[in-house]
């Protein structure tokens, strides 16, 4: 059986025969709700590139343990790095698409408020929604078993979103009437890929130009029309698979 896995507040030191504690909510999910016990495996990660294969050496209370250390790795953050810009879906679906993009190895995802998403966050609600995202992909980070976790960046607007293509390597915008295929587009060796994914009404007009003027090019992912929640996954795993990352 897999070991399971915990995010340590910091792996800074780790070394074979030290010992780590875990605590606070972590612990506690270790303690009281896995309830691990001494001599049991366990994999602990601080989802900066830094993970440790451990042994639980005491359980103290119900909240915390102890691991020893029995080996330390480290990952460099990977290359090309890949951002997906996500606009807002309605209900729960954007944690869906934050969660399958995690574990496809997605490197940074954007919120977007796009003209025509039905979402909009707006003040608390925006607030407790995006620490909804957040969550999420510390979660799936979890379970995937990555050692880096994808950053879950403020909401932008389009103008926002503009200046991000304009500094990327490839800035590819998933739109239907794209005239190329993503599976064709030049891509780069390393440095910065952004992906625009639309709302469920499409990319408006303005928007698209706006993206244009900025250098990102609408591309069409296959001859079906993905949902906003799941074409962001689909570009990332063939990204993924044409950069050499999942070679």
């Amino acid at each position: 059986m897999t070991a399971p896995v915990f995010v340590a507040d910091s792996l800074a030191g780790a070394a074979t025969g030290a010992r780590i504690a875990l605590e606070g909510p972590e612990g506690r999910h270790a303690v009281s709700v896995k309830r691990l016990r001494a001599g049991e495996a366990v994999i602990l990660t601080d989802g900066a590139g830094t993970g440790v294969s451990g042994t639980v050496a005491a359980v103290e209370g119900k909240d915390r343990l102890l691991v020893e250390v029995d080996g330390v790795r480290h990952e460099a953050a990977p290359s090309p790095r890949i951002t997906v810009v996500q606009a807002l879906p309605k209900g729960d679906r954007g944690e869906v698409a934050v969660e399958t993009m995690t574990e496809t190895g997605v490197d940074a995802i954007v919120p977007w408020t796009a003209a025509r998403c039905i979402t909009q966050w707006k003040g608390e609600r925006g607030q407790k929604a995006l620490g909804k995202w957040r969550s999420t992909a510390r979660e799936a980070g979890k379970q995937s078993r990555r050692l880096i976790f994808p950053e879950v960046a403020d909401a932008m607007t389009t103008k926002e979103v503009a200046r991000l293509l304009a500094d990327a390597d490839l800035a590819a915008v998933l739109h239907e009437e794209g005239s190329d295929p993503l599976a064709t587009a030049q891509l780069p060796h390393e440095g910065h890929i952004v992906l625009v994914v639309g709302p469920e009404g499409g990319v408006s007009p303005e928007e698209l130009a706006a993206f244009a003027a900025a250098g990102g090019r609408p591309y069409r992912l296959g001859p079906s029309v993905l949902r906003t929640s799941t074409a962001g996954t689909a570009a990332a795993a063939l990204l993924l698979g044409r950069t050499g990352r999942w070679g």
